[in-house]
Order: structure tokens, then C-alpha cells, then sequence
């Protein structure tokens, strides 16, 4: 077995420390991560294309979902001057970074799935409902 060593950084700037904190808890966000893979895997899509791929979004939720992910340059927002109007998103190239550092989760999760499961499995068998 070998053991995962994190690199200790002494003087690391309150500001990286802040963004990286922030940064972890919008992705670690459910509908952030579902928006995310969304837009990898369709471009650029409408308001309610996004939302119903997303799965059950309300629209409120969606709403401060996507707002949030602008305000951090993860996704542009187009709207069309047209009747009815038209909102489309899609990844900015900040936002595709973000996808693919999050890839690596995926790979893990794949590679250790099974793993995973049996240290459940007998997690579950020792510990009582």
C-alpha cells in the first residue's frame, strides 16, 4: 500500500486558500456538477434544454445555479432579442478546466468502485441501522 503525501505549502496566499475553499463548495454542489457535465455534453443549450436535462431542477434553483456559475466565469449566458426570449449557455474556457480537472473524480470513482462498495458492504454489516 502507499501512502499519499500532500504537499504542505507554509505561506500559501489567503486568497487561493479562499477562492479554492469557495471553488470546492460550488462544485461539490449537486446541480453545479449536473449543469457542468450537461453543457460538456451538449454546448451550447436553451434555459429550459438545460434545466431539463439537469433532471428535477426547480427553476429557482437553476436560476441561482447558472448566475453563480457566470459570476465565476464558468459559463457565458446569450440572450437573443427575440419573442418569446432566447437564453442560451454554454462553458466558458474556464468552465471546460473546471470539467476537466473534475474528470479525475470520475476516473477514481471508476477505478475504485468496487473497492468502494465492499467497504460499505462491511461497514454496513457491522454497524446496525
Amino acid at each position: 500500500m502507499t501512502a499519499v503525501a500532500f504537499q504542505s505549502y507554509p505561506q500559501a496566499d489567503p486568497r487561493v486558500d479562499a477562492l479554492v475553499t469557495d471553488v470546492i463548495g460550488r462544485v461539490a454542489d449537486k446541480w453545479t456538477m449536473l449543469v457542468l457535465e450537461v453543457l460538456v455534453e451538449h454546448g451550447e443549450v436553451r434555459f429550459t434544454q438545460l434545466g431539463r436535462l439537469t433532471g428535477k431542477i426547480s427553476q429557482k434553483m437553476l436560476t441561482q445555479t447558472v448566475r453563480a456559475m457566470e459570476r465565476d466565469g464558468l459559463i457565458i449566458r446569450t440572450v437573443h432579442p427575440v419573442v418569446p426570449p432566447k437564453v442560451e449557455y454554454r462553458l466558458t474556457d474556464l468552465g471546460y478546466t473546471l470539467a476537466g480537472a473534475f474528470c479525475g473524480v470520475w476516473t477514481w470513482a471508476e477505478a475504485n468502485i468496487e473497492r468502494i462498495e465492499a467497504a460499505r458492504a462491511a461497514f454496513d454489516a457491522r454497524v446496525p441501522c
